[in-house]
């Protein structure tokens, strides 16, 4: 039988399978890790009230951000490039909201128009950490950034560009997915560095980081830890790259949250309606 384009990938070492991650990280699944998941997407989105509002989820993973945007009142549209992560997401989808209609959940790529073209146009359009793993990351943004309605929010987060350590990253990452040989010593050497950096500073603020981790986003430090280890295709940005990017293209920044290291920037955009100009300022967002 023919390898489809997601099997020769990862075949070949040019795809981490996020899918078998999450597929772990929803046996795991609790109440507070979606209440908490919950809580950071409405501080950052400035608003819990998505009712009536159409949700796009483009990559959606586990599902977990999906299931909080239908929790929120959205209908919501999920689809992902791997067949496992949709397979999570219809679970959390037939656990929460079995047999809705007001959530669809479909295989699919950010990089293919015609099938983004035919989901429609959306009030909210939903991508984190996701974008930069596609191996085009600034055609994926943009195919993205087209499904965002007039005065629509477009919600992104992307890996923050650090210059040179981004591009050992990068290889740390190629390594890890050429085999299980690249594996082993990357999760030999990394897994314990993380794990001893993330006690070392528990010890320096008095605070179990460990037990502190899901309350970011519900997410898991040891899943997290797999996801940025594999985590290929690999691409960074800065701040104001992004910005730039899609201010040119019709978008006003509504909120940033920035990192100085390692990890993602989170950005909120509106979609400005087309007689409205495009002028160069950020709402009085500072940016790095």
């Amino acid at each position: 039988m023919e390898k489809t384009s997601f099997e020769a990938e990862i075949s070949e070492g040019r795809r981490f399978e996020f899918g078998k991650n999450w597929r772990r990280f929803i046996s795991t699944l609790s109440d507070e890790r979606i209440l908490t998941a919950e809580r950071s997407t409405v501080e950052i989105m400035g608003t819990r009230n998505l009712e009536g509002k159409s949700f796009l989820d483009i990559g959606s993973g586990s599902g977990l951000f999906s299931l909080v945007a239908r929790r929120l009142g959205a209908s919501v549209c999920s689809f992902d490039f791997d067949p496992i992560s949709v397979a999570c997401t219809r679970e959390l989808k037939s656990r929460y909201f079995p047999n809705d209609p007001g959530w669809t959940v479909q295989k699919g790529s950010v990089l293919e128009k015609d099938f983004l073209e035919s989901l429609g146009s959306f009030d909210v359009v939903y991508s984190w950490g996701v974008l930069h793993h596609t191996g085009d990351m600034w055609t994926a943004i943009e195919n993205a950034a087209c499904r965002t309605k007039e005065k629509g929010i477009f919600f992104i987060a992307i890996y923050n560009d650090q210059g040179y350590k981004s591009v050992l990253w990068k290889n740390v990452k190629k390594i890890y997915c050429s085999g299980l040989l690249g594996k082993t010593v990357v999760l030999g050497v990394f897994v314990p560095y993380f794990f001893f950096l993330e006690l070392i500073h528990s010890a320096v603020s008095g605070k179990n980081r460990f037990s502190a981790y899901k309350t970011k986003r519900g997410m898991s430090f040891i899943r997290d830890c797999f996801d940025w280890l594999g985590g290929f295709p690999f691409e960074v940005a800065s701040v104001r790259e992004v910005c730039d990017f899609l201010q040119a293209r019709g978008f006003s920044l509504k909120n940033v949250k920035a990192t100085r290291g390692r990890g993602n920037n989170q950005f909120v955009f509106v979609r400005k309606p087309r007689d409205e100009k495009t002028v160069g300022e950020l709402n009085g967002k500072t940016v790095p």
